[in-house]
């Protein structure tokens, strides 16, 4: 049976697993919809249309699915979906998306977030990822698979990461990232490949070459952004072995809006 501590607050309407467990103070609203196995801890509040999958943890204090944080939102009606098998820290702030965007705010599987972490309304975050303490996003962000955010960093609305990108504690990020580049600062700048990343998620030696030498292209050839694509489509050709990763830095820099960290 679904464990709900007598001090919780739990909306009739709510849908919750019967293995759901619900802790002390917590607030579960109408529209929720919770996932088997997945833990609510104590003083947590849950509200809006949002969807939770299974085997999730939120500890104490956080506030998902609140109303977006954007002057423009007038009461439409717009959700939050959660993945599977995510910690979610003390005091993160994930809200829901906007009738300007998607409507959605999405948090895919395999996240570890950290406390005081926000994500603004209409985010789209991958799987695998890491944001530390204090990582804060605003809105229409879109972060790919296994990245990870330091402490205190700051990402700038609309702005994309790529996948197995990093970056460092305190950066502030107001352009794209293509996938697999390390950067720091404020503002911030690329150093590099995250090489370390991509050896512990089994990459092989010729794969982390290949995308080397394709950051190479991107960062210290002095090619353009265009002249730096189609180095790197015949690059895509000439090594079929790894071209798939190739194929996605390509295909990163032809979706850019803001520009990219260079």
């Amino acid at each position: 049976m679904t464990i709900i501590h007598p001090s919780a607050l739990v909306d009739p309407a709510a849908e919750l697993d019967n293995s759901v467990e619900v802790g002390a103070y917590s607030v579960i609203g109408p529209q929720v919809k919770i996932g088997a196995r997945t833990k609510i801890g104590p003083h947590v509040v849950i509200d809006g249309d949002t969807t939770i999958g299974c085997d999730n943890v939120f500890y104490q204090f956080s506030s998902i699915g609140a109303a977006p944080q954007d002057k423009k939102y007038s009461g439409e009606p717009t959700r939050l979906v959660i993945g599977d098998r995510n910690t979610i820290r003390e005091f993160c702030t994930f809200n829901r998306g906007t009738a300007q965007d998607a409507g959605v705010t999405r948090l895919g599987n395999d996240n570890w977030i950290m406390a005081y972490v926000h994500l603004a309304h209409d985010c789209q975050i991958g799987n695998h990822t890491i944001f530390a303490n204090n990582a804060q996003l605003a809105g229409h962000v879109q972060v790919g698979d296994w990245v990870i955010l330091g402490g205190h960093s700051g990402v700038h609305q609309f702005c994309k990461i790529g996948a197995h990108a990093m970056l460092g504690m305190f950066t502030s990020l107001t352009q794209d990232v293509p996938p697999f580049v390390i950067l720091n600062g404020n503002p911030a700048a690329a150093h590099g490949v995250n090489i370390e990343g991509l050896r512990r998620r089994g990459f092989s030696r010729e794969e982390i070459d290949a995308i080397r030498n394709a950051y190479r292209l991107i960062y210290k050839s002095g090619l353009t952004l265009d002249e730096a694509k189609a180095a790197l489509a015949n690059e895509e050709q000439a090594q079929p072995a790894v071209s798939a990763h190739l194929k996605s830095m390509r295909e990163f820099l032809e979706s850019v809006t803001r520009g990219i960290v260079r």
